[in-house]
């Protein structure tokens, strides 16, 4: 099949929250090829503890290609321990300048309870405005349906998992298999 008639893989919608004191990232589980549920259950939010710090991360694209960036991400941590900014930058040079992670197809959203980026492959760290953040095929409406859900009594997760049941009942890419990290403290 030639590459211009590959159907191309679909799926994901990954939010992350911040509110009160708690980020949370939240992540379905669908993984689609073309117009085919190719599994429901995948584990796409990650915790990662390099040097005894914790972050969380929720990655979108190819599974292969986000691991492949967690680990260097990982590494880029053990070399600044609790610095995640910095690691975060240095991690979308690198992303940005090498030939071989150039060609890498995800985006990630990260966090250590006290800064929130999404990490891209154009050299891109982004701190989100509003304290959300989403990435994916579903992104823009578990997005959207978050920031209508800040200002009310919710807590990071109940607004993070609301929006992801939203995004899943619009976009065919998103389903409601959430894998849900936190960190910090809820208040």
């Amino acid at each position: 099949m030639a590459d211009d008639q590959f159907p191309g893989w679909h799926g994901t919608t990954i939010i992350g929250v911040k509110k009160d004191g708690q980020v949370v990232i939240a992540g379905d589980g669908q993984v689609s090829l073309g117009q085919t549920v190719i599994k429901g259950t995948a584990r796409k939010v990650r915790r990662l503890s390099p040097g005894g710090f914790d972050v969380v991360a929720g990655f979108a694209g190819s599974t292969a290609d986000a691991f492949t960036l967690l680990e260097r991400l990982e590494t880029k941590l053990e070399a600044t321990p609790g610095q995640l900014a910095r690691a975060s930058v240095e991690l979308a040079k690198d992303w940005r300048t090498d030939k071989y992670l150039q060609k890498l197809e995800a985006m990630l959203i990260v966090t250590d309870g006290a800064d929130m980026f999404v990490i891209t492959g154009a050299g891109d760290v982004l701190e989100p405005e509003h304290n959300v953040a989403a990435i994916g095929s579903g992104g823009n409406f578990a997005l959207a349906a978050a920031r209508g859900m800040m200002d009310s009594g919710k807590s990071a997760e109940k607004v993070a998992r609301d929006a992801m049941a939203i995004a899943a009942d619009i976009c065919v890419y998103t389903n409601g298999n959430l894998t849900v990290e936190s960190i910090g403290q809820e208040s």
